[in-house]
């Protein structure tokens, strides 16, 4: 008996084991798709478009939100030590770091990739997966791939565009609410933000966010079971685990990145 909670501990992690291992085999399957023959360039434009220009609003108006509070936020803390000029510095790298690639990741995961997981999951429910196979068509060739990629591409361009809305957001808080110098909120902004430490690193994160979604996504969608209930449970846990994968990847890629 006092062995119990070993064995189940040990069951536990082979389990946890087996599941990543399952997700790295599906991952791989979905890149030999990508570079082989015959390509989704139909079906992919059709993904972007879904995954991408279907979330621009939401990316757009949350953008010049965050970054209008940021303005708001930081003015009446630096204020207080008489160091406002340094407000572009702040929201500059806050949003460009660190809120511009995460808060994207998250809007979209909560938009496109819980309606990927929820359409490849009705799929399986309708049997239409079933349907391809019959006619010798892989649906991860045809239906998980392209999915999967136009996340992939669309999210470096919605970090572009949330950290844009964002700072223009927070330049009309600053200059045109809070009476902050225009000149030295964007001189502040140039002087702090570097290319290298700063662009290239949240364009980075914004890539691997985006394949990390679709992978997600993708997957549970895949998997799911075909009834209504297995369709709910496909959404919710794209959901779920996506955003903790996101908030534990960034944290390791700044790390990384020595930020």
């Amino acid at each position: 008996m006092r062995a119990k909670p070993i064995e189940n501990l040990g069951f536990q992690t082979l389990m946890v084991i087996e599941h990543f291992g399952r997700i790295a085999q599906f991952g791989v399957r979905i890149v030999a798709c990508l570079v082989t023959r015959p390509y989704r360039f139909r079906r992919l434009m059709a993904d972007v478009f879904d995954a991408g220009v279907l979330s621009l609003p939401v990316v757009c108006l949350s953008g010049a939100v965050v970054g209008g509070t940021l303005s708001l936020l930081g003015y009446t803390t630096l204020v207080r030590f008489g160091a406002e000029e340094a407000l572009g510095t702040l929201v500059g790298l806050s949003v460009i770091r660190e809120l511009g690639p995460v808060l994207t990741a998250l809007l979209v995961t909560g938009r496109a990739g819980s309606a990927i997981a929820a359409e490849i999951a009705t799929m399986v429910t309708t049997e239409q997966l079933d349907g391809l196979r019959m006619m010798s068509i892989d649906p991860i060739d045809f239906v998980v791939s392209p999915k999967a990629l136009a996340l992939l591409l669309v999210m470096p361009l919605l970090v572009g565009l949330f950290i844009v809305f964002s700072l223009m957001g927070g330049y009309g808080v600053a200059v045109g609410l809070l009476g902050v110098d225009g000149g030295s909120f964007t001189s502040s902004l140039k002087g702090a933000v570097e290319f290298w430490d700063d662009v290239v690193g949240s364009f980075s994160k914004a890539i691997t966010f985006g394949g990390l979604t679709g992978l997600i996504a993708t997957y549970r969608g895949y998997i799911s079971e075909p009834t209504a209930a297995g369709v709910s449970a496909a959404t919710t846990s794209t959901v779920v685990i996506a955003s903790v994968s996101i908030l534990v990847f960034d944290f390791f890629l700044n790390g990384f990145w020595g930020v």
